[in-house]
């Protein structure tokens, strides 16, 4: 992460494209720029229609207003259960962990998030973990950010541990994308840590598109599968990355064939400068129909939309 590019301006220059002449380094002011070198290896040089480059390089298009888009799209805040938690749905509570992630996504629905009011990081998760020990609804302990997988593994064996103890959690929920973006992440001491957990360990990978998925990334799932960890993969439906039938099936054939299973499809969350992003429900149902045709069930993701307040998500096709 100490290597990840930090500027659009080396962004342009690592893969050969020119100097930007409009506004978009007023926007990455806003939303600053970090792209590993692992994940930017994989965007085609000069190529700026790229689908990996366009989810990390900032346009002028995020200073567009557009009504609907908003700070806050899914209620994280009025969801608050205070000390880093984050309980929206039965029997699920949601630690944010802290702010660093493995890459700056420009779609991220969490990229105006209060994180240096709402992570549970600055308390040693003490609050979090009493929040939830408090509750005995609570079965399923999701960890999320930012990305879960910036904490050194010291750091999360002391969290997991602590949410271990905590008799009537059952199940712990891991999202992130660094397996994704720097896959040398997955580590044979986290593997080992998480495979030991008393819990039921589930991991949700994020990859949108199927060149996300390299040699190393498949190294680093087949290791967390070997032990046992079951994986799921979460996509956003994003117009001119993803927004097609075929892309979504070579990616959904190379997640089921590592033994990741698509799990959900979301429709964008509608957060301030992610407008064109945006693609149409309509073609979004018409892309699942493709999918049904040409893939097995289990491997075609639930298309969804997260409503805030809403008990779930809300399925769409």
């Amino acid at each position: 992460m100490k290597r990840a590019i930090r500027s659009q301006s080396h962004l342009r220059r690592f893969l050969g494209l020119p100097e930007s002449r409009d506004s978009s380094a007023n926007v990455a002011e806003r939303f600053p720029t970090f792209v590993p070198l692992e994940l930017a290896s994989r965007i085609r040089p000069g190529d700026p229609g790229d689908p990996i480059l366009r989810q990390v390089l900032a346009t002028s298009d995020e200073l567009v207003e557009q009504p609907g888009f908003i700070d806050d799209p899914v209620g994280d805040l009025d969801a608050d259960a205070g000390g880093g938690v984050l309980h929206k749905y039965a029997g699920r509570a949601l630690i944010v962990t802290h702010g660093a992630c493995a890459v700056h996504c420009r779609y991220c629905f969490r990229r105006e998030f209060p994180y240096s009011q709402n992570s549970s990081r600055l308390q040693y998760w003490a609050p979090a973990v009493e929040y939830i020990r408090s509750d005995a609804s609570v079965d399923e302990v999701l960890l999320s950010g930012g990305d879960p997988l910036t904490l050194t593994d010291g750091a999360l064996d002391r969290l997991v541990g602590r949410i271990e103890s905590i008799p009537h959690v059952r199940r712990l929920r891991i999202h992130t994308r660094l397996p994704i973006a720097i896959p040398q992440r997955i580590t044979p001491d986290l593997v080992d840590r998480l495979a030991r957990s008393r819990l039921s360990v589930w991991v949700v990978i994020h990859a949108n598109h199927a060149n996300e998925i390299d040699e190393n990334v498949g190294s680093a799932i087949s290791a967390l599968k070997r032990a046992g960890i079951s994986l799921l993969n979460q996509s956003v439906l994003l117009s001119g990355v993803n927004d097609d039938a075929k892309v979504l099936a070579d990616l959904s054939t190379k997640l089921i064939n590592l033994g990741v299973q698509p799990y959900y499809l979301h429709q964008l969350d509608q957060v301030r400068g992610a407008s064109h992003f945006w693609v149409d429900i309509e073609r979004g149902k018409q892309i699942i129909g493709e999918l049904r045709d040409s893939l097995p069930g289990y491997a075609v993701p639930k298309y969804v939309i997260e409503h805030a307040g809403e008990k779930s998500k809300t399925p769409i096709a």
